[in-house]
């Protein structure tokens, strides 16, 4: 349980984070899509029965991949 709480956490970190991208970026954009995606794993997530968790899990963390790969994009952007 301790795992998916700390998923979970860094999950909203990454909501955060991604609400930060500048809306000059052209991956603030393609990041509004990803976060939508991601605040819709981690309801299910939180929300889901413990016979199920580990799956939703799982699910979260692909989404949490591509939220990851949206900010670094971003950030070479600026570079």
């Amino acid at each position: 349980m301790a795992d998916s709480k700390t998923t979970l956490a860094q999950a909203w970190l990454l909501v955060s984070r991604m609400e930060r991208l500048s809306a000059d970026s052209v991956w603030a954009h393609r990041a509004s899509g990803v976060r939508g995606a991601l605040l819709r794993s981690i309801a299910e997530t939180e929300n889901s029965p413990s016979n199920s968790l580990e799956k939703n899990i799982c699910q979260l963390q692909i989404v949490m991949d591509a939220g990851y790969r949206m900010l670094e994009n971003a950030a070479r952007e600026l570079f």
